[in-house]
């Protein structure tokens, strides 16, 4: 079972997906040293041992403490595993308990949750109860540690991570477009966001009315084969192919590359976990910052799309004008759809998933990498925190990027056409690419 915008949830489907989210995050860190948990890997990231504390702590604060009537602002997050009042570069410092002790605290955390699911009133007047908010917003936290989790154990150094791969569609089928095709969206008015509050987060919120000139939008996210070309094509050396911002942090950081590509003797290699490989032209470049996305789109005579036209081209039938849940439409997302869940622990050739293509022709905008827009991260029109301030309200600004669509590495509950995620645009350990857009 997958958590699904909408669906309701039983008491039994809560305690399956609550077993379920805790078994992937204890098989993705059970094999790794008490060395590889407690240091920092880069100063971009937690020690996993606080990831760990963080994920109970979140579930105890609102499976417990907040449904039993406690004040849902940034004072119930205190302590070593509040995120505001210990950023990432100085976690390092904390006294972290042990893998042991962390398992020991998320054991008991998760009993006394479901001896209170147990005897909850699942038809109370609750905000956070109503079709099962808190459930879904516990589970989409622990989600979404999975992923963070992957990306530290991509950038540590010593001995590599060591996944479990599981194999990835065998053939792409004819009818999938080449790299480079672009397929039309003729504009109109669309719904963008969403109004649901059964998993949906309030930056997602509210649905509201938008009106879009027509364009054109990649029908694949930009392969590694179609970034090699701007590579061999000097594109690290162009200002012409930089904004001012991002040449200036080019030039500071010396990029030449992809991070986790390096040159080899027979050419450029990428570097996933415990696998060093030639390049794969055929699959989605992954790991550029949103400089690194911006130059290649302008270097090929193109532009990233704004957030508003990336929800369209996913989410948005122009013939009948409705709206769907997923590319696919509103079923629940599955194996056969995205390459999501991190399960091939890398992205798949682009025309991989037939399943998933939206309805305007585009093809795996949900799954391999995460999509930069040209979008800041601001509130929607009419937005109202809920159910607290720190997840979305404090991040608002000019200062992040808005990115669309969710990775390989993203769980199936944690992302759908109306999810918004955002990061500084220098930020190259996400598992982040392109898709270009034009103005038709």
């Amino acid at each position: 079972m997958n958590l699904h915008v909408g669906a309701r949830l039983s008491k039994g489907d809560v305690i399956s997906l609550l077993d379920e989210a805790r078994q992937r995050t204890l098989l993705l860190t059970q094999s790794l040293s008490e060395h590889d948990l407690g240091v920092q890997h880069d100063p971009l990231m937690s020690p996993i041992l606080w990831d760990l504390g963080h994920i109970g702590h979140f579930e105890e604060v609102w499976l417990l403490e907040m449904l039993d009537g406690g004040d849902s602002s940034s004072e119930g997050l205190r302590g070593i595993y509040n995120p505001f009042e210990h950023p990432r570069a100085t976690r390092a410092d904390l006294d972290l308990p042990t893998y042991a002790e962390c398992g020991e605290y998320l054991d008991a955390v998760r009993q006394t949750a479901l001896e209170r699911l147990a005897v909850e009133d699942q038809s109370a007047d609750s905000d956070l109860l109503r079709d099962g908010f808190v459930y879904r917003m516990v589970l989409q936290h622990e989600y979404q540690h999975n992923e963070t989790i992957l990306q530290t154990l991509q950038l540590k150094g010593g001995e590599p991570y060591h996944p479990v791969r599981t194999a990835g569609p065998s053939a792409v089928p004819p009818e999938a477009p080449p790299p480079g095709s672009m397929v039309r969206f003729p504009g109109g008015q669309i719904r963008h966001g969403t109004d649901d509050r059964s998993a949906p987060y309030d930056n997602e919120r509210p649905a509201h009315q938008v009106e879009i000139p027509p364009f054109r939008i990649g029908a694949h996210a930009v392969t590694n084969g179609e970034y090699l070309g701007f590579m061999e094509d000097g594109g690290y050396d162009r200002s012409d192919a930089w904004s001012a911002d991002g040449w200036a942090w080019k030039k500071k950081e010396g990029l030449v590359s992809p991070k986790y590509w390096a040159r080899g003797a027979s050419g450029w290699q990428e570097r996933s976990f415990d696998a060093t490989e030639p390049i794969d032209h055929t699959r989605p470049v992954c790991h550029i910052c949103y400089w690194e996305a911006d130059a290649y789109a302008r270097w090929a005579g193109l532009r990233l799309p704004t957030e508003a036209e990336w929800e369209a081209a996913a989410s948005w039938n122009p013939t009948g004008a409705t709206k769907s849940i997923y590319p696919w439409g509103d079923a629940a997302p599955a194996e056969h759809a995205a390459n999501l869940d991190a399960r091939s622990f890398r992205p798949a050739p682009i025309g991989s998933y037939p399943a998933g293509v939206s309805a305007v022709g585009c093809w795996g905008m949900l799954g391999d990498v995460w999509e930069w827009t040209s979008t800041d991260f601001y509130a929607y029109p009419g937005y109202e925190t809920f159910p607290y301030p720190e997840y979305s309200e404090v991040f608002f600004g000019d200062e992040y990027k808005v990115l669309r669509g969710g990775a390989w590495a993203t769980r199936f509950g944690a992302t759908r056409n109306t999810f918004r995620n955002w990061d500084y645009p220098i930020r190259r350990q996400i598992f982040s690419g392109v898709r270009c857009a034009q103005d038709d």
